[in-house]
């Protein structure tokens, strides 16, 4: 074991760990007043089931099996946690053990990208979801989506194994899923009441501030971290992930003034949230330059996505969690397939731009398609479940009117004492 690899990826589980509270405050900010502890509450609780459903299961269903792991699917020997003890103790008992760092420590750090990609789903259903169903589906999703989607592409399974379609930090496995898996919850809820009627703005946007600044702070240790080592790779990608942010934040703004007049607060922490999104698959495989300028390709496409594309198709996405995650998600992927500097590509393939061969490109789409049916079908399958055993997903007319806060919770973000709020 090398100490300071371990301490590393300690640090960068921690900073991990750190993004879906800060997720509860770009949410909480984003939503009406009265839904905003139901809206913080869906990110928090996210923390305890999957800090136990992962420790449980769930790792073993992503990185179990051993040799004996399917394309699809790791293995049920980790169930339970009950060799991580001793796995940990072998490791640092072994002199000539060269992981690195402790398979603990990977526990720990796959639990938390999985809490954080868990939690991106529940933007999409903001304001009309009954809370016992969030609770139920992200449940059953975590362990049968997100934990063989992260074999499929880490594992060495289908996507990232036998197709050889590269992800870095979770293009595929984090953005994709969540945001494809919200758009499939909003269009079985059905639209907010009064949606397209009444104006949905963001009720405090000094909590959306927060919650982009913890995002980015953590975004850090979530593509520094997947380089596994603090090397020259986990280097570039911090740099790349600062580049690509920074980038998108500038080029949001300009498309809003350009588009409305104005440029916002909330548009520029949006463009910065999209591009962390779009270098997350290709942070430690591309140049600088090419992490700006997908800073500024996503601002372009995520923009329309969201201001023009979701009113064309009419889906209520309430947080937007499709229009910046599956669409700057499939964006970064394809983008990789470009710019994927041939001597930093897991596999034997770069980049088109650099190497002319479209190996790595068609990789990266059929890596895309193939994640993109298996979730969808997936989430709709579990959705429709849950709804069955709960009379349906939507919680009642009256206490959507109310706000969830006082009809699920008991609980006002911003009580009035004197009886007036």
């Amino acid at each position: 074991m090398d100490t300071g690899t371990n301490a590393f990826m300690l640090v960068c589980a921690m900073l991990v760990l750190l993004m879906t509270p800060g997720l509860a405050f770009f949410y909480g900010g984003l939503a009406r007043r009265k839904n905003v502890v139901n809206t913080m509450f869906m990110s928090m609780v996210v923390l305890g089931v999957v800090g136990v459903v992962w420790v449980l299961a769930g790792h073993s269903f992503a990185y179990g099996g051993g040799d004996d792991a399917s394309e699809f699917f790791g293995g049920f020997d980790l169930i339970g946690g009950v060799t991580f003890l001793a796995d940990m103790q072998a490791e640092a008992g072994d002199a000539n053990f060269d992981g690195g760092y402790l398979s603990l420590v990977n526990v720990t750090y796959q639990a938390a990208f999985a809490m954080i990609t868990t939690a991106i789903i529940t933007g999409s259903v903001a304001g009309r979801m009954k809370f016992g169903a969030v609770v139920a589906f992200v449940t059953i999703w975590v362990l049968l989506v997100y934990a063989p989607l992260a074999h499929m592409v880490w594992g060495g399974g289908l996507i990232g194994g036998t197709i050889g379609a590269l992800d870095f930090a979770g293009g595929d496995v984090v953005h994709i899923s969540s945001g494809l898996t919200g758009l499939v919850l909003c269009l079985l809820l059905g639209k907010r009441k009064g949606y397209g009627l009444v104006s949905y703005r963001p009720h405090n946007v000094p909590f959306v501030v927060l919650g982009a600044a913890l995002l980015w702070f953590g975004w850090f240790g979530f593509n520094g971290g997947s380089a596994f080592a603090a090397d020259g790779i986990a280097a570039l990608a911090l740099l790349n992930t600062v580049a690509a942010s920074a980038a998108a934040l500038l080029s949001w703004s300009v498309v809003e003034k350009i588009k409305t007049g104005k440029s916002t607060l909330v548009g520029a922490c949006t463009g910065l949230v999209a591009g962390l999104v779009v270098i997350t698959p290709a942070a430690g495989f591309v140049e600088p330059w090419a992490a700006i300028l997908m800073g500024v390709i996503v601002s372009l496409i995520c923009y329309f996505a969201i201001s023009f594309l979701k009113a064309k198709i009419g889906y209520d996405d309430a947080l937007d969690a499709f229009g910046c995650h599956t669409v700057g998600g499939i964006t970064g992927g394809i983008l990789t397939g470009l710019f994927c500097v041939p001597e930093l590509s897991w596999t034997d393939f770069g980049g088109l731009f650099y190497t002319g061969d479209p190996t790595l490109l068609g990789a990266q789409l059929l890596g895309i398609v193939i994640t993109i049916v298996f979730v969808a079908v997936a989430a709709a399958v579990i959705g429709l479940v849950v709804k069955l055993i709960f009379g349906g997903l939507r919680a009642k007319e009256d206490a959507e009117a109310q706000g969830l806060d006082v009809s699920q919770h008991g609980e006002s973000a911003y009580p009035a004492f004197n009886g007036l709020d």
